[in-house]
């Protein structure tokens, strides 16, 4: 398992962000066929798995990319959508980009300090939840391959 080195309050979002780096590597480590992880569900409740679901494999790739950009920082926006390969993506980002657009108007009125706020808390929320997600795919991979401990 990887230790984090630093030392950051329990809060900070440099602490989360560790934590999420350390989760993911650690995944990675213990995941040596990800394709074990096709057409898993992450969390079959009563035995039913939500339809369109993502399997554990997708949510493998997420956050491995999600990591590299975590340590190494974000790809140009010209270079993020070339990456992306289906429309879909583009499509969906542009919404968000348009819904940001529409939220950053109502919040116009806001000073800047509540947006660093609203931004930062939202950050901090979804790395703690990719976090929980990729300690949710590594325990699931255990079971899989009979490594519980």
């Amino acid at each position: 398992m990887q230790v984090l080195t630093k030392r950051y309050p329990k809060n900070c979002l440099l602490t989360v962000m560790d934590r999420y780096s350390a989760v993911v590597h650690d995944m990675e480590q213990m995941v040596m066929i990800p394709s074990l992880l096709r057409d898993v569900q992450l969390s079959e409740r009563e035995g039913q798995a939500h339809e369109g679901a993502s399997d554990l494999y997708s949510y493998f790739i997420m956050l491995k990319t999600i990591r590299v950009e975590v340590d190494h920082g974000l790809l140009p926006r010209e270079e993020w959508q070339a990456k992306v390969a289906s429309g879909k993506a583009i499509e969906a980002e542009n919404e968000a980009v348009e819904r940001e657009e529409a939220q950053e108007e109502r919040i116009s009125e806001l000073d800047l300090e509540a947006q660093f706020h609203l931004h930062f808390s939202s950050l901090h929320h979804i790395l703690t939840h990719l976090t929980l997600k990729a300690r949710e795919v590594t325990r699931k991979y255990q079971e899989m391959t009979g490594q519980v401990l």
